[in-house]
């Protein structure tokens, strides 16, 4: 078993404690068998926000990342892809991501929108456990992390995953510039 360890972070294996994940990411990571690769903790939803948890828990702004769910239409088709950046970034949706679901307009799904067709909290949306034929955006800084902390699904809980296992996942693409950087 794997220590799962960001700051003052420590983190069990997620497979063992499958009340801390929406159901979509606990089904995930028993199909996908990536359970013991996947540490998480329980949070206080009043500090699941990036700003609130970086500040609690001392961590460095690359190691949180953000999943924004991101849309636009080509030919009345819809076109829907997760985005994932460091909070140090803000994914450039009018540009990378436009032209990457190759349509006009980009802009990021309605929150009743994403939290009903994801099956996750507002808040808590992680890529893993996503509709499989929704791609996911990988920011570059995000592969070589040896951990991230991402949502569990839920605002009580938080995930630990390396930055490779993020950039392995299906579907997802390592996408250069895919965040610009954020303004404080």
């Amino acid at each position: 078993m794997m220590p799962f360890e960001l700051g003052s972070i420590t983190a069990g294996p997620a497979g063992e404690r499958p009340d801390l994940l929406a159901v979509p990411v606990a089904a995930f990571l028993a199909e996908h068998g990536l359970a013991e690769r996947i540490g998480v903790f329980a949070i206080d939803p009043a500090i699941s926000e990036t700003a609130a948890t970086r500040e609690v828990y001392g961590l460095d702004p690359a190691t949180l990342v953000n999943c924004v769910v991101v849309a636009g239409r080509r030919e009345g088709a819809e076109r829907v892809a997760a985005c994932l950046v460091p909070s140090t970034k803000r994914a450039d949706v009018n540009g990378v991501v436009r032209k990457r679901l190759d349509v006009r307009k980009a802009s990021f799904l309605a929150m009743d929108e994403a939290v009903g067709r994801t099956g996750m909290e507002y808040g808590g949306i992680t890529p893993i456990g996503l509709p499989a034929d929704w791609p996911i955006l990988v920011d570059a800084d995000v592969v070589p992390q040896a951990v991230v902390l991402i949502g569990s699904g839920l605002r009580g809980s938080k995930l630990l995953v390396p930055g490779s296992v993020l950039a392995g996942l299906p579907g997802a693409e390592v996408v250069e510039g895919l965040g610009r950087p954020a303004t404080p």
